[in-house]
């Protein structure tokens, strides 16, 4: 692990100070709040540790909530559309996109601070947001670096070598925060590279422990890949996190590969104190179609088939729907939540198998769903009221290839798309079935989903619009337009009695709240 001297990681940094810089007190974001954040803060990725992206704040109703009006608005000036997913802590809001930070009033919208991290050789497709702890954000950049700012200024601390951007390892996950952890995972589709969860010291940035995806390139008969490039979930009762890992490499080929190709495409419970394996399940063994289990483990406490359970649900990319005792891993409930055509059966433990027939071969195989999948990284959420589990879903069909010339590394083979189309999906997780569904719009996908006590349920389709439908029939209610492609998560937040709904479309973020006199 490199480590850059803290004078030299400020002079490459550029650092734009807003109007009350030194206004900002201690944030002093303690286990207790990540535990129970209250109404006037999300301060980490999902809100909490649950993964549900649900709130229980209840001043936006189904009656109202056609009142809604612009707060404020904040233009990020830079090239790049906003996927994170933002923070907020003691009145400021934290998000980003590749290579930037902002601190944002999260009453005005306006600029607090603004950090820039220098130019890099990292791939810069996405980056998800910040994590907190204390006084310290942290940061994943583009060429697989973690920073450590301060929140009060955007100064940096630390700036530590998570993997080598030279070997085609990159990163855009916001990182989570664990107990003492701050855990950070890597990404990279290129052949030979192994892939891996670290945990680092918050104060220091020194490694604690690693979880490695996959045996060390080289090792004959097995994969490489398993990228884990979003956040996972916690369970502080189990003291288990959990993890969705990528897609093995080569991507479009197993002839190299036999086997399962532990653990990629995987939903693993690790200790978070010392990195150790309790267990895994597969949702997609022996992937051939570049669909990685990185969505979400959301978390749920209540009853299956009249039996009470702790459970991990997951929609994943390959199409199906599970649902999974998180105490030992052993499947419960394995659906698809849409068009699939590429297993032959669900195996004794619930594991979707691959039909050999629907391998990428030299004349193209009709998959569904395609290599976007059914579902991405946009959150989904879950509403305890009604029981159902909302997710952006991506009904689609695509032909994959396999190219000789490609030879056995990288990606080898081409996939092509042929239709697809964006849908709102309301799934009870006690069958799989969907109770409801609502169009999004012809291509892809939409915006992550928000829920609140209330019966309401925020998000995005794919013309640009923000929507806020009933939770229990799907009916929408509210529709702004962003003028811009959606690819974040709502969130919601309460501050000096004002409950905001923040979105982002392009570049820019969109704070909403209601009239005085709808309140």
């Amino acid at each position: 692990m490199k480590f850059l001297k803290n004078a030299f990681a400020v002079a490459i940094g550029v650092l734009t100070l807003g109007a009350f810089p030194c206004s900002l007190m201690a944030q002093n974001v303690d286990a207790s709040m990540l535990l129970h954040p209250p109404a006037d803060s999300w301060p980490s990725y999902h809100g909490d540790y649950t993964g549900r992206r649900h709130s229980k704040l209840t001043q936006i109703t189904p009656a109202n909530v056609n009142q809604l009006t612009l707060a404020w608005a904040f233009q990020t000036e830079r090239s790049g559309t906003i996927k994170s997913s933002p923070l907020l802590v003691n009145g400021v809001l934290y998000f980003t996109i590749p290579d930037n930070v902002w601190a944002v009033d999260a009453r005005s919208g306006q600029q607090l601070w603004h950090y820039t991290y220098p130019p890099n050789k990292g791939d810069h497709i996405g980056q998800r947001g910040v994590a907190i702890y204390k006084d310290w954000l942290y940061f994943a950049t583009p060429d697989a670096h973690l920073v450590s700012l301060n929140a009060k200024d955007g100064t940096v601390r630390w700036i530590v070598q998570v993997a080598d951007v030279e070997k085609g390892y990159w990163s855009t996950e916001a990182p989570q925060i664990v107990g003492n952890h701050v855990i950070v995972g890597v990404g990279g589709d290129m052949d030979n590279l192994q892939t891996f969860i670290r945990a680092v010291d918050p104060e220091t940035g020194k490694t604690q422990w690693q979880f490695d995806v996959t045996a060390p390139a080289g090792t004959p008969n097995t994969a490489t890949g398993g990228t884990t490039w979003m956040s996972g979930s916690y369970d502080p009762e189990l003291n288990l996190i959990y993890w969705g890992t990528g897609n093995p490499t080569p991507v479009l080929t197993g002839s190299t590969r036999p086997g399962d190709n532990l653990y990629t495409c995987s939903i693993v419970a690790l200790n978070p104190d010392t990195g150790k394996l309790v267990w895994a399940f597969q949702p997609s063994p022996h992937d051939t179609h570049d669909w990685d289990a990185v969505e979400i483990p959301v978390l749920v406490d209540g009853t299956f088939h009249g039996q009470k359970r702790k459970m991990l649900m997951q929609a994943s990319r390959n199409g199906y729907f599970f649902v999974l005792d998180r105490t030992n891993g052993k499947n419960l409930l394995t659906v698809p939540f849409g068009p699939v055509n590429w297993a032959s059966k669900i195996d004794e433990t619930g594991r979707p198998i691959p039909n050999p027939k629907k391998e990428p071969s030299p004349d193209g195989v009709l998959i569904a769903p395609d290599e976007g999948g059914l579902t991405n990284f946009r959150s989904p959420s879950f509403d305890p009221k009604t029981g159902l589990f909302l997710v952006d879903a991506h009904p689609s069909w695509s032909l994959y290839f396999a190219k000789p010339a490609d030879g056995t590394y990288g990606w080898a083979g081409a996939d092509y798309g042929l239709w697809g189309k964006g849908v709102l999906e309301a799934i009870d997780y006690q069958t799989g079935k969907i109770r409801w569904s609502h169009e999004l719009g012809p291509g892809g996908a939409g915006a992550g989903v928000l829920t609140t006590d209330s019966g309401l349920t925020f998000t995005g389709d794919a013309h640009g619009n923000f929507l806020a439908l009933d939770t229990a029939t799907g009916k929408t209610l509210w529709h702004a337009g962003a003028g811009a492609y959606i690819a974040s998560s709502p969130i919601t937040y309460k501050l000096d009695g004002d409950q905001y709904v923040l979105t982002s479309g392009g570049g820019v973020l969109f704070a909403w709240k209601l009239p005085s006199a709808s309140r």
